[in-house]
């Protein structure tokens, strides 16, 4: 009988450690930053996502569409049941950058001339994200 409870016991720890290496990371559910909901695919509480998660990668962006924070363009994609629109130039005092370090809330033109550095916390941004501008905010075509 010793060796029966020993060996169910014995499986037991075996598959429980078994299914302990298969659990895959999942995106969070729900992000907040200072009581601000970040949407779409975040992984952790500084607005990383799926998509986008190196060490500077700590602005969530709202979009103009929903006035919904999301952590980049693609989680707004596979998340919104919305086509997105871009902030026009004359609404660039709105804020819409969102810092994941501090919580501090960016106009876009703050944004935009802060040198990828919070101004609050002085925590570093990600300086390619200024590739992607066109996808949030109205550029200049030769930008």
């Amino acid at each position: 009988m010793k060796q029966f409870f020993f060996l169910f016991f014995l499986t037991a720890m075996i598959s429980s450690a078994a299914m302990a290496q298969e659990k895959v990371l999942e995106p969070l559910k729900a992000s907040q930053i200072r009581g601000i909901n970040v949407f779409g695919k975040p992984v952790d509480n500084q607005t990383r996502c799926v998509h986008w998660h190196s060490e500077l990668d700590i602005i969530a962006i709202k979009f103009k569409c929903c006035e919904k924070y999301y952590p980049c363009y693609s989680c707004h994609e596979e998340d919104a049941d919305h086509e997105p629109r871009v902030w026009p130039k004359i609404e660039f005092d709105q804020k819409a950058i969102l810092c994941g370090v501090c919580g501090t809330e960016l106009s876009i033109s703050d944004y935009m001339a802060s040198n990828n550095t919070c101004p609050s916390c002085k925590s570093s941004f990600n300086p390619g994200c200024s590739k992607h501008y066109h996808l949030y905010f109205e550029t200049n075509p030769k930008d």
